[in-house]
């Protein structure tokens, strides 16, 4: 079994070359002196289009590859500018990687290394920030904590001096506003207020979200969902349906909409009335958590304004997003502005129809969304720090089987790919 100490070690002696950088390295020289950066602008002119870009790594613990890969896509993607609309390199960037990592007692770790966003990849990331003379960092999650440290996220964190916050609060905490941010949701249907973990929200702060391209409950965790656990527990609760809405702690009850119940149901009644694919699921986690999950994180997605989501596919992985699932050699990053439809594609991508997915759907009803098809979606293949423009059905699918609304007959472990008329759906 391939120990963590080896693991780390492994990475320790990358050749030097085009791009490559030691793993341990604590600091990068700047790449051009300026006091302002930013995501490409090509990127910034079309913040509706979703790029792709494909990697070489040829095995998920070819550490080398991919560092480098992380740290080339940094020095394409993020670049030096002069002033305004830039930002400041005094900034705080808060980081946001998937950080669901999992150990099992029937599986070697490196059976479950897709779990999370890899960390070499986040490595090369922060190295390529660091040459942009970025100096402040912040690792922001609200879930297990116990487990940050499984597949070395934390040491690469202790070498470049990034803040991790700590996860847990008491309820007097929610009353102080201790170490956390409350932002109003615009227009809300489960949550009217919803705190984050400090720094993010804060004026001279500025959000990396990286994803992990995998397989869940939700059908995927993308980037949508990863942001999820920027909120400050119990809130983070996002899942568990009426239990965590009108079973929720005294000190969270002034935050959920007073007409919730009303306007859930409304809500759900209409989608069974119109035919919502897999409504008649007796799964576990029914229609009803689908439902309610769905519209707590549009309310969420309201509340954060990431300067770049990312998913981290070097490798993809199916199953529930935890303990049962494998890995697949992917070699992709999806990167955009916009956060659903970056996770349409992302969905496709996987093997799943969009259109299929409760929270698109209502994400077009609540007018968060002007489509749920994915084939409306401007896509770019992004090499060498260029942008060209392609259908996606150029890029191979990756079917990543999850347990999202299993039906009757169906394998638990199955794709969301009910035949779906998109004209139909839009109108």
């Amino acid at each position: 079994m391939l120990s963590r100490r080896n693991f780390l070690a492994s990475g320790a002696a990358l050749p030097l070359g085009a791009g490559a950088l030691t793993a341990g390295q604590l600091a990068a020289a700047p790449r051009i002196g300026k006091s302002f950066f930013g995501v490409n602008p090509f990127v910034e002119s079309n913040p509706n289009a979703v790029f792709i870009m494909r990697t070489r790594v040829k095995h998920k613990f070819d550490n080398a590859a991919k560092l480098n890969a992380g740290l080339q896509f940094a020095r394409e993607v993020f670049v030096p500018q002069d002033g305004a609309p830039g930002i400041p390199v005094s900034h705080r960037v808060i980081l946001k990687p998937n950080c669901t990592n999992v150990r099992s007692r029937n599986r070697p770790d490196e059976e479950n290394w897709g779990t999370g966003t890899d960390p070499q990849f986040y490595e090369g990331i922060l190295m390529g920030l660091k040459e942009l003379g970025l100096k402040k960092f912040h690792f922001l999650e609200a879930n297990n904590f116990h487990a940050w440290n499984y597949r070395g996220m934390m040491d690469v964190n202790d070498r470049h001096g990034v803040i991790c916050n700590e996860p847990d609060r008491r309820d007097r905490n929610f009353l102080e506003s201790y170490e956390m941010n409350w932002t109003k949701v615009p227009e809300p249907v489960v949550y009217t207020n919803i705190p984050h973990y400090a720094p993010l929200n804060e004026p001279d702060t500025w959000l990396l979200n990286i994803a992990k391209w995998k397989s869940h409950g939700m059908c995927m965790t993308l980037s949508t969902k990863n942001e999820q656990g920027l909120v400050v527990k119990p809130y983070v609760r996002f899942c568990p349906a009426w239990r965590m809405v009108t079973g929720v702690p005294d000190h969270m009850k002034p935050n959920i909409h007073p007409n919730v119940e009303r306007v859930v149901n409304k809500f759900y009644e209409g989608h069974i009335s119109k035919g919502y694919p897999r409504y008649q699921s007796k799964a576990e986690l029914a229609p009803i958590n689908q439902e309610i999950w769905a519209h707590k994180t549009l309310d969420h997605i309201q509340t954060t304004k990431p300067g770049l989501a990312i998913i981290e596919g070097i490798y993809g992985r199916d199953g529930n997003g935890f303990g049962i699932g494998n890995d697949y050699m992917t070699n992709l990053i999806m990167f955009s502005k916009n956060k659903l439809r970056l996770d349409m594609v992302g969905m496709w991508l996987g093997g799943h129809e969009p259109g299929n997915v409760n929270l698109f759907r209502i994400a077009k009803e609540r007018g968060l969304s002007d489509t749920v098809n994915p084939h409306e979606v401007p896509v770019y293949e992004w090499d060498g720090g260029k942008a060209s423009r392609r259908q996606l059905t150029d890029f191979e699918r990756t079917p990543l089987k999850t347990y999202y609304l299993q039906m009757d007959g169906e394998p638990e472990y199955h794709l969301v790919n009910d035949p779906i008329d998109y004209d139909k759906v839009r109108i």
